[in-house]
């Protein structure tokens, strides 16, 4: 039987829990990116295909090593991936895929996240884009039974009108079960993200929810942008939230949940070792975290996988796994009638101590 992570010093909590455990456990995702999430070998048999040339070394060109230069260093994974995820039936077959992957670990919700103004290089629209996505996850949901939701990106680096066309699109296709929401991601250190909130404003205007990269490559500030220019209702990573204390009441009244992605976190060298990582502190301080992957092929990792290091490094047993994975349900983008039955299957499939 498996115990809970109540009572007991971290060897004994250890002891009570395998990563076979863990994998049985209902889960819920809401920081992965599709194109970071394509299978190798998938990515060879879409280049051949298409008659695309890509590294002969593709676990290389896709999977980061423990420790890249930076985030910058870390998003050039992405590139071969795009290179081949530019028709609808390759983008349609990565999303499948990525469903596949998460229902063999039983995550029962994720919202995937991606750029459709980065799969244009070969005629497609981003609407075609959003289509193309929408049936490969629906096309999961109806035969694994995994619920999904997209998350449109604004890329930091695009001029502020496409980032106002983008989030249009993420408007006229928001609806339950197909896009939830509109993010901000791509090269924080580098490029603010005020030049973006017209785009943020008009989400917020219509009521579409908004999660905002921050606190990753940068420090408290753009979290403090995120939430105060953009309107950030969650913020992906939040690492460096803890350089501004005066942020924790914000982001714990507003129930700002953090998408935290520990082996990412380590490989960008947000921080320098996961020992180090605050997402421990930040769940001791009743702060919403919750668990996630990024890239599950660039950073080689599955969300087990995150819960497996984190049960590891910081003890974190049955209570911590449980009370992160409700709350990523809770901070979702789904429907309440959805996160209503969501709660209810973490609750009833919860193993008892």
């Amino acid at each position: 039987m498996l115990l809970g992570s109540k009572g007991g010093d971290i060897t004994q909590r250890q002891a009570s829990l395998t990563q076979e455990d863990i994998r049985r456990l209902p889960k819920a995702e809401l920081h992965v990116h599709l194109d970071t999430s394509l299978r190798p070998r998938t990515a060879g048999e879409l280049a051949a295909a298409q008659g695309i040339d890509l590294p002969d070394d593709l676990d290389g060109a896709l999977i980061c090593p423990p420790l890249c230069h930076n985030l910058a260093d870390y998003l050039t994974r992405v590139n071969a991936a795009l290179e081949v995820l530019q028709t609808a039936p390759a983008l349609e077959r990565a999303a499948y895929e990525l469903v596949e992957d998460m229902a063999r670990e039983h995550v029962i919700y994720a919202e995937i996240r991606y750029a459709p103004q980065l799969h244009l290089r070969r005629g497609l629209s981003m609407q075609d884009a959003i289509d193309a996505v929408s049936a490969g996850l629906q096309h999961g949901r109806k035969h694994l039974g995994v619920r999904t939701g997209q998350l449109i990106c604004c890329l930091r680096h695009d001029p502020s009108a496409l980032s106002h066309e983008v989030a249009q699109y993420a408007i006229s296709n928001w609806r339950p079960g197909r896009v939830v929401g509109l993010d901000l991601a791509a090269e924080e250190a580098l490029y603010p993200g005020f030049p973006h909130r017209t785009a943020f404003r008009l989400a917020r205007g219509v009521g579409m929810p908004r999660t905002v990269h921050a606190g990753e490559a940068a420090g408290a500030d753009s979290i403090r942008e995120a939430i105060y220019v953009l309107g950030a209702q969650r913020i992906g990573h939040g690492v460096h939230l803890e350089e501004d204390e005066s942020l924790y009441a914000p982001v714990r009244a507003q129930q700002v949940a953090l998408e935290m992605c520990p082996t990412s976190n380590v490989q960008t060298r947000a921080v320098r070792r996961l020992a180090d990582h605050p997402i421990d502190r930040y769940l001791k301080l009743e702060l919403p975290v919750t668990v996630n992957t990024d890239g599950r092929t660039t950073s080689n990792t599955t969300l087990t996988q995150e819960y497996w290091k984190l049960h590891q490094q910081f003890g974190w047993g049955l209570h911590e796994i449980q009370r992160t994975v409700l709350t990523a349900i809770d901070c979702s983008f789904a429907s309440a009638v959805e996160k209503a039955q969501l709660r209810q299957t973490v609750l009833d499939e919860w193993p008892r101590p």
